[in-house]
């Protein structure tokens, strides 16, 4: 039996001669993976490999039996032609951090509808925005990205507790703990500006330079390897670096 869904896809990786194996997060069923034949035994064959790139958003018919680990593309098409993130280097290497991050995250291969549509939003926005924002998406997505697997940051209630963000127990406190995992001052004040966008659209707005985004997402990171069982090392993040400068 077939059934329609859109993917984003997560990940490829060579499998034999001429096919690969895709992580894709579909609407319908979540995370899977799928053996894709035959994508890389010839030029004709080459085109279809280029729809199974980190951050592709796909229309897909698929097979599915719950029991498989491995699964099965029938068709597959585009669903959103990205004008960028394919081909510029900045915008490719930020959707593939996001890509990683989320493959880190997410624990188990079912249905999270809002979860997909989050991601395919951030991946159409990313595509059209400029460059301010496009420096700040990678703070929006890991601080938004939480909020759909039960460890999302608790933005402050009050103006005192802003100033101190503790990354063990995910809360704005107005006391500084006597554990060292926190952030303290204008990195707490920013971070919770940055709950507070609603659209990455805003994201403009954030006038930030390199180091103090590098700080941040570093200490993200941290936050993760806290709430997150086997997180490890973010391999995308030197490439994000080397490419920002």
């Amino acid at each position: 039996m077939t059934h329609k869904t859109r993917g984003i896809v997560i990940k490829t990786i060579k499998y034999g001669e001429t096919s690969i194996v895709a992580s894709i997060l579909t609407s319908l069923f979540g995370l899977q993976t799928y053996l894709i034949n035959g994508v890389r035994k010839s030029q004709k064959s080459g085109e279809k490999s280029i729809l199974y790139q980190p951050g592709a958003i796909l229309d897909l018919v698929v097979y599915h039996q719950d029991q498989k680990n491995l699964q099965r593309i029938k068709e597959a098409h585009w669903a959103q032609i990205h004008e960028h993130i394919l081909s510029d280097v900045i915008k490719n290497s930020i959707a593939s951090f996001m890509m990683e991050l989320l493959q880190k995250t997410i624990r188990q291969p079912e249905s999270n509808p809002d979860l997909f549509e989050f991601c395919e939003d951030c991946l159409i926005c990313l595509d059209k925005a400029d460059r301010r924002a496009t420096a700040n998406f990678p703070l929006f997505f890991a601080l938004q990205l939480p909020q759909f697997f039960g460890f999302k940051l608790s933005l402050p209630d009050s103006e005192n507790a802003q100033h101190c963000l503790d990354l063990k127990e995910g809360i704005f406190v107005s006391e500084i703990p006597e554990h060292p995992l926190v952030l303290n001052g204008d990195p707490a004040i920013v971070t919770a500006d940055l709950l507070k966008v609603n659209h990455p659209s805003d994201l403009d707005e954030f006038d930030l330079n390199q180091n103090r985004r590098r700080m941040l997402i570093q200490r993200y990171m941290q936050y993760y390897a806290l709430h997150v069982p086997e997180f490890g090392q973010m391999k995308t993040l030197a490439v994000m670096y080397e490419v920002f400068g």
